[in-house]
């Protein structure tokens, strides 16, 4: 791999430029830039190209020199990764008709139709983004049958965790549905599984494309918890040539036993995959959500019951032991506040660390038991713009502990960011802007602003614990149009990304490299 510098970079909050010398993919020095190319921005802080005027061109020097290219002032920060994805269903979702505009069954219902006439009869019409927790009418059976007229169709709901489906859907995948059309949580999960059952090399090229615009978002790496057989769907895809993010393979419940068999460890690099594949974290479900009324809560939802408790705090106590013992990481899923209680009681006296996966909502006592317990908060700060109206009609009495960023930081927790992707967007500045703001450029007011935490600390979040590149480390690198502390909170939102590196190599804005 060519040596590299890049020239006139500024770290986030400085005001001098440095230029930062990468070897072997590794970061080798960082040091003052040279007095003929610092400049000094103009421009102002909301700049989001300090000199649009002038070319950053990269310079290739004689054999035995380094390459360079002037950056011109851009901000250089760590790569970001995304710590909770589902990359085949992200990479689906593009090719599916979306239905978050509907504001009811009967809205959801009229965009379906419009679909059902224009599609191909032999391929199932798939939806998705669907949010009946906020719909004053309920999905039906016998309404989905009226509009599609016989034509297979799926409807998977925003969070994943429910699907709503026609007569012949039902029938072509061999499942039984009430009146309502709804599967939930399981059921949901099998059948959005069987929903993308295409060939690998179609949705290989989907999930390229995915990996592509991550990199453009300035990601380096996801932790991806499709739920399959990670560790082998990733090695076959950079086998044929994916290789514009690093990926931790979750490892599901289910494969507990296969990991072991192979001696699978939380961190391993997996051989044979260019060093972008590790061994991820083991993912276990113990609630459902909150867009499902199925997330285990203390306070009954207002349309009764508590949700779900699917594996007890004994069994998971018991799951805890094994998977640390095998020198897997737990990630545990938790969104009610009771399902959140009892992950905590169980990494306790398991006496293990790990992550909690969502943490959405918590009691008041449990905050500052992430950081007594080394748990760390794996959170999607978009999610609570998307689901404040979910919240104030399903968890009202507690709304002041839901999301709560703020106050976990406050407790000395370690917060992870990430989308959940398909459930938002692939994006990290989309979530840091969530975080930092509590809010999006829609005209609607912040939700719950105390829960803020700084750009920093949602930058920290986002590059596992670093805002800052520093000598020794690998040039996992995004280089912005704007520094992240300073731009407006709209720029911020919606940050330019000039390049992203990963081990020095250019994975977007190669013309940004060009001779």
């Amino acid at each position: 791999m060519p040596d590299l510098v890049l020239r006139s970079a500024r770290q986030p909050g400085d005001t001098t430029f440095s230029d930062v010398h990468i070897t072997g993919g590794v970061i080798t020095q960082i040091v003052p830039a040279g007095t003929d190319s610092t400049r000094r921005d103009s421009t102002g802080t909301d700049s989001t190209r300090p000199h649009p005027t002038r070319p950053a061109p990269a310079v290739a020097g004689p054999t035995g020199t380094p390459a360079a290219v002037d950056l011109e002032g851009r901000t250089v920060i760590p790569g970001l990764w995304d710590e909770h994805v589902h990359l085949t269903q992200w990479a689906l979702t593009g090719a599916r008709f979306d239905l978050s505009a509907a504001a009811s069954a009967r809205e959801a219902l009229e965009l379906v139709r419009a679909q059902a006439i224009a599609a191909a009869r032999p391929t199932p019409l798939i939806g998705v983004r669907f949010r009946d927790a906020i719909w004053a009418d309920a999905p039906t059976l016998r309404g989905l049958d009226e509009v599609t007229r016989g034509h297979p169709t799926a409807l998977i709901s925003h969070d994943l965790h429910c699907v709503w489906l026609n007569s012949a859907a039902a029938e072509r995948f061999g499942v039984r549905v009430d009146e309502s059309g709804l599967l939930r949580e399981q059921a949901a999960f099998a059948l959005t599984i069987a929903l993308g059952q295409l060939p690998d090399a179609e949705v290989d090229a989907l999930a390229t494309q995915a990996g592509a615009r991550a990199a453009a978002r300035g990601v380096v790496g996801i932790v991806d918890f499709e739920m399959t057989w990670n560790p082998g769907v990733w090695q076959r895809r950079i086998a044929n040539g994916f290789d514009s993010l690093r990926i931790d393979a979750g490892i599901y419940l289910a494969d507990l036993d296969r990991a072991i068999a192979e001696r699978m460890h939380t961190g391993d690099r997996i051989a044979d995959t260019r060093g972008l594949l590790s061994v991820g974290p083991l993912k276990m479900l113990i609630d459902g959500s909150l867009g499902t009324r199925t997330a285990f809560c203390v306070d009954e939802y207002p349309v009764g019951g508590h949700g779900v408790l699917t594996v007890s705090e004994d069994d998971l106590v018991e799951i805890l032991v094994n998977a640390t013992a095998a020198g897997l990481l737990p990630a545990v899923h938790a969104i009610g506040d009771a399902a959140n209680t009892i992950a905590l009681n169980a990494f306790g006296r398991a006496a293990a660390t790990g992550r909690i996966e969502h943490a959405q909502f918590l009691q008041a006592d449990d905050f500052a038991r992430f950081a007594r317990l080394g748990v760390t908060a794996s959170v999607q700060p978009e999610h609570a713009l998307d689901d404040r109206d979910t919240v104030e009609l399903n968890w009202a009495a507690g709304a002041n502990r839901v999301f709560a960023l703020r106050s976990l930081l406050d407790a000395g927790a370690t917060l992870a960011f990430g989308s959940d992707a398909p459930v938002a967007p692939l994006d990290p500045f989309t979530a840091m802007s969530a975080a930092s703001s509590r809010a999006r450029s829609d005209g609607r007011e912040p939700w719950r602003p105390d829960q803020v935490v700084t750009r920093s600390q949602a930058l920290a979040a986002s590059a596992r614990g670093r805002t800052r590149l520093r000598v020794g480390d690998v040039a996992d690198i995004a280089i912005l149009d704007g520094d992240p502390l300073t731009v407006s909170d709209a720029v911020f939102e919606r940050m330019p990304v000039a390049a992203t590196l990963l081990a020095g190599r250019v994975t977007h804005g190669a013309d940004l490299f060009a001779g």
